[in-house]
């Protein structure tokens, strides 16, 4: 490839910007939602299909829990309704010898939620270079990347030597993941994969791991007058303080991987939620005897799930003996969504430098939270993050910056482009 190809392939990015955002929109409109362990993806996914369908490609949908061999396998994740889920995939061949490549992104979104939105979650409005809408940040704008990706090779006539993949995936937010291990399993393998999750426009060669536990707090008592005047709260109380402990205690004991120590903080750890009782007037006040809290935390590329779960269940029972007055009744404890592994490839492999080079030599960095990275990895697919920078994800009023998009899709088709070679046809 010469730099004047490259530059032509970067004038055309910005001469179909247009087309990039369009696309996004559309997706955008088409609600998505996971609400594990149903979701509604397969309007979208049928969308996508006609876009490829377009571009001449002959697409594959399958149902992730139908895959052979993947309710065996140790990484699916049981008790995922998958009516209406398929994933999508579609092979451009390649013409000659060059390396294959994966461009994968999830259909799927968080729901809407009830939090107060000041614009349509489902509108796509442009404000500025925002692009509003759930889904737009994380992460209809990389699957719209990659389909633009997919019809700019159509409309510039470019055959790559090595093969491109293209694969939108369901069920990837609360720890679903059984879609990418489902396209794994189908033999949808590359030399490399690209997963368009915004990024910031950095390089993201690991993925932080993470571990969701429930906690049930229980103290019975009697009533607002009741003589016995345990409660829940107190628990609550004393828990807080201690996720604190416990966070500081992991920071103290750990070594952070070298894709992290930019961050104060390499492991986190955070309440997530605490519910004692529906609020207003249409119950009785009184003593809370029951509190449920969900716990999240973080951990490096390395650590093992049983390592995570042992100090996490050496915390508990060290903060239960040592204030056992308040946990009359020992608190109850279960993993509502799987363990999800930290996981990195080395900041020196190939893939990273060739896209670091087509990036104008970003920041490569460690993203800040778990993903589905990791399935790959595993597969043993060099594998890293790209995407745009966006905000208020998994909030309202989620959005993206339209000219990082625009980059990132940039970057993206001209190292698609480099990775798996053009067939010259002088």
């Amino acid at each position: 490839m010469t730099p004047a190809f490259e530059t032509d392939l970067r004038q055309y990015v910005l001469d179909h910007s247009g087309r990039l955002i369009e696309l996004l929109r559309d997706l955008v409109a088409i609600p998505s939602e996971n609400k594990a362990p149903r979701g509604c993806e397969g309007a979208v996914q049928r969308r996508i299909v006609e876009r490829l369908r377009g571009c001449g490609l002959d697409p594959v949908m399958y149902r992730p829990d139908e895959v052979p061999g993947i309710r065996e396998h140790s990484g699916f994740w049981p008790g995922r309704d998958y009516a209406d889920r398929p994933n999508v995939n579609a092979r451009i061949p390649g013409c000659g010898a060059g390396r294959s490549l994966v461009l994968s992104g999830h259909s799927d979104t968080v729901p809407v939620g009830s939090g107060h939105w000041r614009r349509d979650p489902f509108g796509g409005q442009i404000d500025g270079n925002r692009l509003y809408g759930r889904g737009s940040n994380d992460m209809k704008s990389g699957v719209a990347m990659n389909l633009f990706v997919v019809e700019a090779l159509r409309d510039l006539g470019i055959r790559l030597e090595g093969e491109l993949i293209f694969e939108s995936v369901v069920d990837e937010e609360f720890g679903g993941v059984n879609g990418t291990l489902a396209g794994r399993l189908m033999g949808f393998h590359a030399d490399a994969a690209i997963v368009t999750e915004s990024s910031g426009l950095r390089i993201c060669p690991a993925q932080r791991g993470g571990r969701m536990a429930h906690i049930t707090l229980k103290a019975p008592n009697r009533g607002i007058l009741g003589s016995v005047r345990l409660s829940a709260i107190e628990q609550l109380r004393v828990l807080l303080n201690g996720v604190a402990e416990f966070q500081n205690g992991r920071l103290r004991s750990l070594r952070a991987h070298p894709l992290y120590r930019h961050l104060a903080n390499p492991v986190p750890a955070a309440v997530t939620r605490v519910s004692s009782a529906p609020w207003g007037t249409g119950e009785p006040p009184n003593i809370p005897s029951e509190c449920k809290v969900e716990m999240f935390w973080e951990a490096m590329p390395g650590e093992t799930q049983e390592e995570i779960d042992r100090e996490f269940h050496q915390w508990l029972d060290a903060l239960i003996a040592s204030n056992r007055d308040t946990f009359a009744v020992r608190p109850a404890v279960e993993f509502p969504i799987r363990w999800l592994p930290g996981s990195a490839i080395d900041a020196g492999h190939e893939l990273v430098r060739t896209l670091s080079e087509c990036a104008g030599e970003p920041a490569v960095e460690g993203i800040e939270g778990p993903c589905d990275l990791y399935v790959f990895h595993q597969a043993g697919i060099p594998a890293v993050l790209w995407g745009p920078s966006g905000g208020n994800t998994h909030n309202p009023d989620e959005y993206v910056e339209i000219d990082s998009l625009i980059e990132a899709a940039s970057v993206l088709l001209t190292f698609t482009c480099r990775w798996c070679g053009v067939r010259s046809e002088s």
